[in-house]
């Protein structure tokens, strides 16, 4: 077995090998005998084979007790084999969905608590303020991983562009000047822009992002 972690995307091309992989608990799901888990990266999604319970050997057995223990959201680290599904249990809706991982060991790295939102979904119900507040839950839904996937393209090929064309990216607060609106007059909403040296009026004061407004 490899002593580097394997990404789930990375198990299609590892069949009959032993791989090391790391991720979340996507889904659990127990048909009696034997138990089904969806382990998520950052790549993708592969699904776990854990032996049932009353398997022969112990380390099996051990498996298959902590397996009966995790929950969606947790993180957790397993060895195992990577096999080929067969025919009719292919899932062609995954790119890993002709094979499956069977899990020789387990081990539960962080426990994960009662989730705010679920993690699945498309997320448009969620209010945006718990979302902002679990902001690193909702990084992990789908839609909001695509969109910063795609962000991160763009970005990354506008930059690319503006280099050949011997562009020169500078990131620097000084190409702009402070300024400060100051609200003399709350109930008449006389405003009144001064530099921000003119500090001994009486007065609400707030940033002005116009200067970047008009640039964008």
């Amino acid at each position: 077995m490899e002593d580097m972690r394997t990404l789930t995307n990375e198990t299609i091309q590892k069949i009959g090998q032993e791989v090391l992989l790391q991720g979340w608990v996507g889904a659990r799901r127990d048909h009696g005998k034997i138990m089904f888990l969806d382990l998520r990266d950052r790549s993708g999604i592969v699904q776990l084979v854990a032996p049932p319970a009353f398997a022969k050997a112990a380390s099996f057995a051990e498996v298959a007790t902590k397996a009966e223990s995790v929950g969606k959201e947790d993180v957790i680290e397993v060895v195992g084999l990577v096999k080929e599904r067969p025919a009719t249990m292919v899932n062609p809706k995954l790119n890993t969905g002709t094979i499956e991982v069977e899990v020789r060991s387990l081990n539960i790295l962080s426990k994960a608590h009662e989730l705010p939102f679920p993690i699945d979904t498309d997320g448009y119900e969620i209010n945006e303020e718990v979302r902002l507040k679990y902001r690193y839950l909702d990084m992990r839904r789908p839609r909001m991983n695509r969109n910063l996937r795609l962000r991160s393209k763009m970005t990354m090929f506008i930059r690319n562009y503006l280099t050949k064309q011997d562009f020169i990216e500078v990131e620097t607060p000084i190409l702009t000047k402070s300024v400060i609106f100051r609200l003399r007059d709350a109930s008449a909403m006389k405003i009144r822009v001064t530099t921000a040296r003119t500090v001994n009026l009486p007065s609400l004061t707030w940033r002005c992002p116009s200067p970047l407004k008009m640039i964008f």
